[in-house]
């Protein structure tokens, strides 16, 4: 049966055009429900369908069997119930599904997850083709109303045709909506509704689901009542119309994470002015939260602040305390110089809300048998939220997920509804879950449907492989990796050729071969993006089987790899390139210490060994040709755990020692991702993966320039010892001037500068990001001095390399495109997940050191160790301590303690404690514990050892002592 549709509409051209669309009806189409004979076999509804017996909880309200059909903003609203293994038998209609997937891509995806998911028996049924489900809309109706009423009509649909079912007991099917009008005329055409709540709490032996019921209302809005403490938001039709009058600007709303009452937004678009809009102030953030789209209105110049200095966090327990929040505003209004003032703003609404579910803890009400409680995310940069829970005293001391429900602006902080229990605090099973979960890391086991696409076992190299291929087992190639490797993605070698000049290969897995374009293993792959590697264990990119055995190039085994091969002259000058598809076998699998070993060892002459040391010979000279070009050579401090073997806690802690042999590695990798990125732009300048490192605006690079500065105000008579200092210029026109300023900035006093000043040089630095070359025009690596970039070495561990092969395979005829391939708007929007996955990587890594840091220092007690100061705040030092890599904050303003005199020096960045001042790279000494007295924020204390805060007189004789002591000591 055809539907036909006929209308006119007018092009961009102005040209009038006549549109017909047609719609195909049927009557085959399953109901999904197994018991029914009249649908077996037949039609297009999605397996695994519902059950013949409908096993679902036992409901007051509704007794007998029955299936369960939601509306679009009861799926929209209350997903984490629907996700619930408790409920079951859901018929979700593709009206529905249509809506879901037009307002919120996450919601969809997660009940496509269900319909898949053969436990839960939810069933997808494409009412919008059945004859006689489908309904023309009305002349005058609304698209919501149509689509309600489309509902109904399915339901009344379902329920007549249930009933031809030859069983003893009818099964019904029940709308769910929260809507009153759509209930309203569902009980009026004789269709048994519910509201969600309604029938949540008629599951009696399920009450731990009311817990999970989103705070909406009936009608969707958010519950209000009580004093208003926010403005009201601007609807979106005139954010609309005034951020395309230029009254309003639209960002990306990030929260502080050391100061809750100040935000900045980046102001989405081209203009470079007031790219970041500072906000300060609870009613001025009005109810924005970390990450959302929000529309901003600039303040009158005169009302412009600084960033400001100062650390405060939200540690109140009364969620009605506006009085103490407007005293914490006032520490934020100091005066400042003129010229640090930034662009300021206030949130005049909401553009597009971006929450997600959030890991925390419960901070239980002091009244007793309360039901309202707060909880306290663990992303500090998130307000608590206020939930409604009967499991108060279970949940006290566990990690829990919240999802917010709404921000009424009669509330301090936004509602919202318990999700999950994830397990104790402090238990390091759980503590990883939530780290994975706050960074958004894809960490569920491969599904089967995944798993399904490897190759099967054992496996072996066919002749079909070898077709494209080059066979080069026969030379000396070796693998150079840290201890403990298991996914080798590279391996090298070297030789000398007849002609004199030399042969350098570096050779990849080429996992593209067993990841094909558009499989499930290939959309598992991107969707993860990169591997990420925490503490003491590795959340894969790809399954197992490829990671750590078919494509990682171990040694004594013949692999796939994609090669890169160049002729060479002794100057390490490229005469020739070469790319191809080969099959290796790697002599040796190194680690750095044991390629390092070979090298400088006066006795060993083996191949492997010869080559080692003619690629180490070669990687020095691209070194300096980089540095001479401009590349940066910055710091990061980073460090490594010893574990023990029963416990898997950390027993030792310390820096990571680079040796010659990485630098050796990273050389020819850089050389190799160089030569791959021109070989791709040249065959597709429209469509090349690439990877750029912006160059950081001059503001960036402020705190850097000021605290070489403020090294060099020494007092008069410390001028001839501190000398060094006095020439400490850092120029940042240019990354080579900054280089060249940075080899310079060395001091034989102070031999750790150099070190402090490359760390803080990494944090002017911008984020580098991959994009593609057709919607692009400044492909620049800034860190690098290169002209062009891409990825193309670590295949196994990031998919952006995957691409990167597909195309360079096509550029030599070793495989065949595919058209999502050179598509550069499907490209760009991988670039963008890609980049996305690689940040939240990078993190996630981070928070798994913080916390196996903490439990280093739970069995070490106390600790006294030196440390250089990195930055100074207004109350607070941020201190370095390189012996661990530890960084952490000394604050001199302390709870039920007499605040010391403090005077913030932000034009040469200082912090003077009473008589004692403060520069950025002074060295003290620290007292580091842990302090777990918050179990949820556990962090190292740090506290001043010395300097001690003394009269200034006094402080200045001793230190004067001290420098003629170490004076004397040198010269002796």
């Amino acid at each position: 049966m055809l539907t036909s549709r006929t209308f006119v509409k007018r092009t961009r051209a102005g040209a009038v055009v006549k549109v017909v669309r047609e719609h195909y009806l049927r009557d085959d189409i399953a109901c999904g429900a197994a018991a029914c004979r009249l649908c077996t076999g037949s039609g297009s509804g999605s397996a695994p369908g519902l059950e013949a017996r409908p096993s679902g909880p036992a409901s007051s309200l509704c007794p007998g069997p029955h299936f369960l059909l939601p509306d679009t903003n009861l799926i929209l609203h209350q997903i984490d119930i629907l996700e619930d293994p408790v409920i079951k038998n859901v018929i979700v209609l593709q009206t529905v599904l249509q809506e879901v997937r037009h307002r919120s891509a996450p919601v969809y995806k997660r009940i496509r997850d269900m319909i898949q998911n053969p436990e839960k028996h939810f069933y997808s049924f494409t009412n919008e083709h059945h004859r006689e489900t489908y309904i023309e809309q009305n002349r005058g109706e609304t698209s919501n109303d149509r689509n309600d009423r489309a509902i109904r009509v399915a339901v009344k649909w379902y329920n007549e045709h249930l009933k031809k079912i030859e069983d003893e007991e009818k099964i019904q099917v029940i709308l769910l909506t929260n809507d009153r009008t759509n209930k309203e005329k569902a009980l009026e055409e004789g269709i048994t509704a519910y509201t969600c709540e309604e029938y949540i709490k008629s599951l009696t032996a399920n009450p731990e689901l009311v817990d999970r019921l989103a705070c909406v209302s009936d009608e969707g809005k958010e519950i209000e009542g009580g004093k208003v403490i926010f403005p009201e938001h601007i609807p979106l039709s005139k954010l609309q119309q005034g951020i395309k009058s230029g009254i309003y600007l639209q960002g990306t709303y990030r929260a502080n994470r050391e100061n809750y009452l100040e935000a900045t937004v980046w102001v989405h678009g081209d203009a470079e002015e007031n790219k970041e809009i500072i906000i300060q102030g609870l009613k001025h953030l009005n109810r924005a939260i970390h990450e959302d789209v929000v529309a901003v209105e600039l303040l009158a110049k005169d009302e412009w602040v600084a960033p400001s200095s100062v650390v405060l966090q939200d540690d109140g327990q009364n969620e009605e305390d506006i009085e103490n929040e407007d005293e914490k505003e006032n520490i934020l209004k100091t005066s400042v110089n003129k010229d640090m003032l930034r662009p300021t703003g206030r949130v005049v609404g909401i553009i597009k809300r971006n929450w997600r579910p959030y890991c925390g803890m419960l901070s239980k009400s002091q009244i007793k048998e309360a039901r309202r409680h707060l909880f306290t995310p663990a992303d500090r940069r998130i307000p608590r939220i206020r939930i409604e829970t009967r499991q108060a005293d279970t949940l006290e001391g566990q990690r829990i997920i919240v999802a917010i429900d709404g921000w009424p602006r009669n509330s301090r902080y936004p509602n919202g509804h318990f999700v999950k229990n994830l397990g104790s605090a402090g238990d390091k099973e759980t503590e990883t879950e939530v780290l994975l979960l706050e960074h958004d890391v894809p960490h569920q086991a491969f599904s089967q449907a995944v798993l399904s696409f490897l190759p099967k076992m054992p496996w072996s190299i066919t002749e079909e492989d070898m077709k494209h291929r080059e066979d080069l087992r026969h030379l000396s190639v070796c693998s150079v990796d840290p201890p403990g490797c298991t996914d080798i993605d590279d391996a090298l070698h070297f030789r000398e050729i007849g002609n004199g000049n030399l042969e350098v290969g570096v050779h990849i897995a080429d996992v593209s071969h067993f990841i094909r374009p558009g499989n499930a293993l290939d959309e598992e792959s991107v969707k993860r993006g990169t591997t990420v590697y925490l503490c003491e264990k590795r959340i894969d990119m790809v399954p197992e089987l490829l990671s750590s055995n078919l494509c990682s190039l171990r040694s004594n085994v013949d692999r796939l790899a994609f090669s890169c091969i160049w002729e060479m002259n002794h100057k390490a000058e490229i005469l020739k390139t070469k790319f191809t598809k080969s099959i290796i076998n790697s002599k040796a699998s190194l680690t750095y210490a044991e390629a390092q070993m070979r090298i400088d060892s006066a006795t060993m002459n083996d191949d492997i060994t010869v080559s080692l040391r003619g690629l180490n010979k070669l990687a020095k000279i691209l070194k300096k040709k980089r540095i001479d070009n401009g590349a940066l050579t910055l710091a990061s401090p980073e460090v490594r755990f010893h574990m023990d073997s029963e416990t898997h806690d950390p027993i030792d802690l310390q820096t990571k020692e680079l040796k010659e042999t990485n630098s050796m590695v990273e050389e020819f990798m850089l050389l190799a991702n160089i030569s791959v990125a021109q070989k791709i732009y040249d065959e597709f300048p429209e469509f090349a993966l690439l990877r750029k490192h912006p160059a950081p605006p001059p503001s960036n690079y402020d705190i850097l320039v000021k605290a070489a500065k403020s090294k060099a105000i020494i007092p008069d008579f410390f001028v001839s010892f501190f000398l060094s200092f006095q020439n400490l210029e850092i120029k940042t026109d240019s990354a080579k001037a900054l280089a060249e300023s940075l080899d310079k900035a060395e001091s034989p006093t102070f031999p750790y500068l150099n070190t402090l000043l490359r760390i803080l040089t990494t944090r002017c630095m911008m984020q580098a990001v991959y994009f593609c070359s057709g919607m692009d025009n400044d492909f620049h690596h800034y860190g690098l001095a290169s002209p062009i970039y891409t990825h193309f070495t670590s295949p196994i561990r990031r998919y952006a390399d995957i691409i990167v092969h597909r195309l360079l395979a096509v550029a030599i005829g070793a495989d065949s495109t595919y058209p999502e391939l050179t598509d550069k708007h499907k490209l760009a929007e991988m670039c963008k997940n890609l980049n996305y996955r690689h940040k939240m990587a990078q993190y996630a890594q981070r928070a798994s050191v913080a916390f196996h840091t903490q439990l280093f220092f739970k069995t070490k007690g106390v600790v006294n160790e030196d440390a250089y100061i990195l930055f100074v705040r207004k109350n607070a030092i941020v201190v370095l301590i390189p012996k661990y890599g530890l960084e952490g904050t000394v604050f001199f303003e302390e709870k039920d303690k007499p605040t010391p005199k403090l005077e913030y020096n932000s034009e040469v960045p200082s912090l003077t404690v009473e008589d004692t001042t403060f520069h950025v790279f002074d060295k003290v000494k620290v007292n580091i514990t842990l302090d777990d007295s918050n179990i949820q924020h556990q962090k190292m204390r740090m506290v001043l050892v010395e300097p001690k805060v003394r009269p200034k007189i006094l402080r200045t004789i001793l230190s004067f002592s001290n420098v003629k002591k170490s004076s004397c000591g040198k010269m002796e």
